[in-house]
Formats: structure tokens, sequence, C-alpha cells
């Protein structure tokens, strides 16, 4: 079990908790300021500071910090980590790193309960340091980096508005301070930026990472990361600026409800609802439990559907930028249109965040405690999703989601992890709040209830989701906790990356083998389906008598294979066969690679003849559809007796077919049929075939077809 799933659970919780609890909400982050500010400032000669050995310098200075954060001495830190994890201890290779990451999911948690703790610059550059030392935790990892790492320790000289941080302690013997051309890698991102919920979510940070390297080949700068947490504080800001408007009294909103987004409020990007043919220009706000159009509550209730449709000018289905809502409190769906000149990427953002409230909830049928906090993750990763897209200006279609329940719905197993998110965590969330005011001791109730961290993390930031106040706060006194999810969570979210990972390699394949044009297709299919094409022919050709002894042997294979019952063993022969081949290649044609299958291209064709062949094919298809309804018509003509004589010499051919089906027993059938099949080109039989077949030509074709009329849709409104 990792760090931050289990220090949670240990007795020297008991004294975390102490201490959280003497200090209140923004009071107690105050205080903890204060005193780490004026800690830094006699700093110099407290054994705080000390080194400690297993470390590399840069993780030194990250524990060094670390500890003032926490006001606590580096070695009470190291201390506290060896009686919590004895068995860390014992391995050196992995020492390093867990005290760090220990230090730092500590340190991360007490800070981040401060509200303004996303416009805090210094926490920013402390993150980004904490990924840094943990690419190089060990003192024995530093000494053996090659020459163009060892630029990674940089001594420079702190700014005057540096001095009083937190972080940086002290601005004359801090010796690590990591510039912009460092860069952090994916590993280092995961472990560290979930620590803060509103900053990134475990089950999307691989996604989250990808989109802020997309341009840097999988390194993060420091000011890519810098630039996403301004933005993303800046969504807040905005977010929480519209929930004090007077804009939102009067929408009414109900307990606990939230603004999520709002759009069509400036004149160039105008949101227009269709309905019928008209439409009308409005302002669209999504909350935590609607959709609002111009003050009116238009989407909520169950059973919601939501997708992409076409809107245009008087109804007509034109332009793909609308989406369409509907759910059981509405008669007919909605349409919201979102114009604009470049692609739909208004409309593909408004169809994200519009699924991914409330999803995993009618999934899950979540209440109380348990709906908030599922609500808190999806706000979060739709703020995240937000400042993504308006930090690095890119359309939502061209990076894989951010949303935490759309993301795990679109992975591989995605159910899995889905399920174990709910069966280790949201169903460990005891609705009633009683576990937060027993008696019993801390260490029992944690390992009985998980806690809404998200939930809690929201409320820190002004939003608040539980309809009674009182609740909330009790939350939050007690939820100072950092947590982390449980191992079968982290197992499915392995296995589901690394499926997609497969997946995307094999998607990439796809990509280059795709032709274009009918004709190169055709081509392509003919030469995959060579040897089946083969096979059929040939059978074709024996049921010709061109070669008679050829035929004559055949036929007499295929009879003593049905009489002797080896029919029943083809299809398991089929298949053992293709077993044995896949087998085959697997064990003596490892280390070959699968050769380039060589395809002649058919001769081109100018853009005159292209069209004529699809002239001709839809043609074809017109004539073949034709003929489908003929028979069918036909067939109806018979079965309601429009030909009494007729029908009367179809229903006694069914009865005796029937009877026949009944009491010869299926081999003698097959028996019967195949003789039948294979023998009408004998020499023997060909005449009295070719005559049976006329015969069967000249009856069909004195069958009347039943009457058939076509009318308008208007028409048929006009008769009823």
């Amino acid at each position: 079990m990792g760090i931050v799933e289990t220090w949670m659970r240990e007795k020297p919780i008991r004294t975390f908790l102490a201490q959280f609890s003497t200090r209140r909400a923004a009071a107690g982050a105050a205080a903890l300021l204060a005193s780490s500010s004026a800690a830094a400032a006699s700093a110099d000669g407290e054994p705080g500071d000390r080194s400690i050995p297993q470390l590399s310098s840069i993780a030194n200075s990250v524990v060094s910090r670390c500890s003032r954060v926490l006001a606590l001495a580096t070695e009470t830190l190291q201390q506290n980590f060896e009686v919590d994890y004895p068995d860390s201890c014992k391995e050196s290779n992995t020492y390093a790193k867990e005290f760090l990451e220990y230090c730092c999911h500590k340190a991360l948690h007490e800070v981040t309960t401060r509200p303004d703790h996303l416009a805090d610059k210094n926490l920013r550059r402390l993150m980004f340091d904490m990924m840094l030392a943990w690419e190089h935790p060990g003192a024995v990892v530093e000494d053996e980096l090659p020459e163009n790492h060892s630029a990674l320790r940089t001594t420079v000289d702190i700014e005057d508005d540096d001095e009083g941080s937190i972080f940086y302690a002290n601005s004359t013997r801090l010796a690590v301070q990591v510039n912009d051309k460092k860069t952090v890698g994916l590993g280092a991102f995961a472990r560290i930026a979930p620590s803060c919920p509103i900053i990134a979510d475990l089950v999307t940070v691989h996604n989250l990472f990808d989109a802020l390297t997309c341009s840097s080949g999988g390194r993060l700068h420091f000011f890519v990361f810098d630039k996403y947490i301004k933005s993303l504080d800046k969504v807040f800001r905005s977010v929480k600026g519209i929930l004090q408007s007077p804009l939102a009294s009067s929408f009414h909103l109900d307990a606990g409800e939230c603004i999520l987004a709002m759009d069509g409020d400036r004149p160039i990007h105008p949101v227009f609802q269709h309905i019928g043919i008209s439409a009308w220009p409005g302002r669209l706000i999504l909350t935590t439990h609607a959709l609002y159009f111009q003050s009116i509550k238009v989407g909520y209730g169950d059973k919601i559907v939501i997708k992409r449709d076409f809107t245009g000018p008087l109804g007509v289905r034109l332009f793909d930028k609308a989406v369409m809502y509907k759910s059981s409190t509405l008669t007919e769906p909605i349409y919201f249109d979102f114009p604009e000149l470049g692609g739909p990427s208004r409309r593909d953002y408004w169809l994200a965040i519009a699924r991914e409230v409330n999803k995993f909830i009618r999934k899950f049928n979540l209440e109380n405690v348990q709906r908030a906090e599922a609500l808190s993750k999806a706000i979060l990763g739709i703020l995240r999703y937000s400042a993504v897209k308006e930090a690095f200006h890119i359309s939502p279609s061209h990076f894989k989601t951010t949303l935490t329940f759309s993301l795990a719905e679109k992975l591989p197993k995605g159910d899995m992890v889905l399920k174990a998110l709910y069966d280790n965590y949201f169903q460990l969330l005891d609705t009633s709040l009683s576990h937060l005011v027993t008696e019993s001791p801390v260490d029992n109730r944690l390992q009985n209830h998980s806690l809404p961290f998200s939930l809690y993390a929201l409320s820190r930031m002004g939003f608040i989701l539980l309809k009674r106040k009182d609740e909330a706060q009790s939350e939050i006194s007690f939820c100072a906790v950092c947590f982390g999810v449980t191992k079968s969570l982290e197992a499915a979210l392995e296995e589901s990356i690394c499926y997609s990972e497969r997946i995307d390699a094999a998607r990439a394949t796809i990509d280059q083998v795709k032709v274009e044009g009918v004709d190169a297709n055709l081509a392509l299919m003919q030469e995959l389906l060579f040897p089946f094409i083969q096979v059929v022919k040939l059978t074709y050709s024996l049921t010709k008598w061109e070669d008679p002894l050829k035929s004559f042997l055949f036929l007499a294979f295929t009879l003593y294979v049905i009489q002797r019952g080896f029919i029943a063993y083809m299809l398991p022969s089929f298949f053992l066969a293709f077993a044995v081949v896949m087998l085959w290649h697997k064990y003596n044609g490892r280390e070959q690679l699968l050769g380039v299958l060589e395809v002649r291209t058919p001769p081109s064709k100018n853009p005159v003849e292209q069209i004529l062949t699809l002239q001709d094919a839809i043609s074809k298809l017109e004539e073949t559809l034709q003929s489908v309804n003929i028979v069918l018509l036909k067939f109806r003509a018979v079965l309601f007796a429009a030909v009494p004589k007729t029908t009367e010499m179809v229903a006694v051919a069914f009865l005796a077919a029937s009877a026949f089906l009944i009491f010869v027993p299926w081999r003698h059938l097959l028996l019967i049929a195949v003789l039948e099949v294979y023998t009408r080109e004998m020499p023997l039989r060909k005449q009295n075939t070719e005559k049976f077949r006329r015969r069967i030509r000249e009856w069909w074709a004195r069958i009347p077809a039943a009457p058939v009329q076509m009318i308008k849709p208007n028409e048929s409104k006009k008769k009823r």
C-alpha cells in the first residue's frame, strides 16, 4: 500500500487531528502561515535544516520547506515516517522516494486548506520542485546523473517578494532553486499533482499531463504548469463571481446548487434555442442540477439524453453545431445552437460538460454526502477542463478528456474503474455523517469510512454543495486528512491505462492501412479473402461436373461424412486448424516480422468515370430493392388468397414440407439436399433441371403483386 493510501490510518494521525482541531478553517491557516514565517526568519542554525544523507540536494531542500510548512523539525518528520512505515526503512532503494512523498503529501494538504492557495506563486514553485525532487530523490542517483543533469542544483538569489513565504524560508541560505528550463515527466506529475484534488485527479492525471505537454515532447515545463494553475485560479474566480453576482439570484437556485458554466452573454458568441422552425437567442447556464435558458429551467429530471445534432434556419438540418437535450420532464427535445465560424468547439465543450454532471450519480443512485462528493469530482473536472481550454486555446476535441466520469466510461475496462471507485470509496461514505461525531477512536473510524476529500476541497474554495450549512461545516472540520484511493482502484486504473496504450498503438496501424476509393478497397478485400475465394471457386467448379471423376469423388466423400455423422465435427475442425496455424506462427516465427501485403492498385478513374460508376451502382441497388419488394408483394398476394388456386397449391406444399421435416431424420434431409443441389448439373439431370426451372419461372410470373399506394405525409394528416 502506498504512502498516500495508508499514512492517514496509523496511530500518529491522532496527533495530527488534534493539532488541526485547534485551528479552524481560515483562522487556523493564517496562524500556521504566521508561525511558519516566524520560524523561517530564525532557521539558520536550527536542526530543522539538517540534511538527510539518503536524499539528494533538491530533495533535502523540498523536505526542509515541507517541515516549515508543517511547523515540524526535519528529524521529527523522519522519525514519524520511520515509525509509521518500518517496512519502507528496510528498502534502501525506495526509502528516499517514499519519505519524500510522505513529506510532500502532508505539506500540500496543509497548504491547500487556504482558499487562496491557487493564487500563491510560491505554492506553484514548491509543487514543481517536489516533482523535480521525485525524479531525483536519492543521493546515489544524483551522483550518477549524467553531465547534462548536473545543473539541476542551481543557486540563485531570491527576490525580496519571496521573503516571509512559508515555502522559501531563508533567502540567504537557500541553495536549491529550479529555473524554467527544467522539466518533469509523467511519473512525477502523477504522484504529486493528485495530492491537491483541485489541481488534478487520479483518474484523469495522465490525460491532463498529455494536454499540458502536447507541444513539449512529453516533458512538463514550469512556465506551462504555472500557466495552467493561473488559468485554474482564474476559472474558479470567474465561477465564484457569477455565483455572487445579481444574475445568480434571478435564477432562484436551489440550496446547494452551483453555476458551472455560462454562454451566450456576449453578442459575438450567441446561443440559440430552437423549437420547430423558430429560434431565440439567449443566455445558457449549466448548474449542478439543471440547464437554464434565460432564467427558465429547461433541462432537469431523470432519463436525460444529451447528444450532438444538426440545426439550421427554418428547421433545416444543415450545421453540425448543436446539442439536443431530452429528459423525462420535457414533452419534446430542446436544441441549443452554438454558431461560430470555425469548427464546433463550443458545442463540443458544452456537450462534454453537460454529460459529465450527474452521470455517475444516475448510474449508482447516490444520495446526500455521496451525491455531493460525486458532484464535487464532476465540478473539479469541469473547471480543470475549462482551465486547459482557456489557457492553451486548444479545442477539447484535440486532447483527451480530463473529465473524470466521462473518461472512466470511455477507457477500456472503464466499467471496472467506475465500479472500483464506487465500491472502495463512495460506498464507504456514511450518508448520515454519524461517524464524524462519535466518540470512537479516530483510526477505527477511518478504517470503516472514506472521507469526501473533493467535497472538502471544493468547500474550502467557497462552493457549498450540502443543503445544510452545519453539515458542511462539520464535514470540513473533520476532513482535514489527506487520503488516497484504495489499491483496487489503482489496479483498475493501471490495467485500463495499459489497455489504452495498446489500443492507441493498434489505432495507429489502422490509420496507416486505410485506403481511399471503392475500387482500391475491393482490391484489398479480394487479396485478403483470396484463399476462401479460391475454395469457393473450386467447389463451384465441382458442382458443374466439368471433371466428372473429381466431382464424383467429392460427392462420395461428402455423402460419407454426412452418413457417418462427421458433419458435427466440421466446425470444430476448422477452429482447430486455425488454432494450430496461429500457434505454429507464434512459436516458430517469433523473430519474423509480419510481411507487407502487396495489392495491385486498380486503374485510376477520372472524376467523370467515378460519377458514372457511382450512378451505375445506385441504379443496380435500386433494381435490387425493386426485385425484393416485388417478391414481398407477390407473397402478400398469395398469403391473403388474392390468387385462390396459387394459394391452395402453396398451402398444400407447405403442409407436405412440414410433415417431411417432422418425420424424416435431419441426416437424411441433409443427404437429400446435398444430392439435389450437387447433381443438378450432372449430364443425366441437366435437361430436366432446366425444364423444372423454366416451369417455376412461368408459374411465378403468373402471380400478380399486391396493390400499393404511396401517400405523402401531408395527405395522411388530412385524412386523420
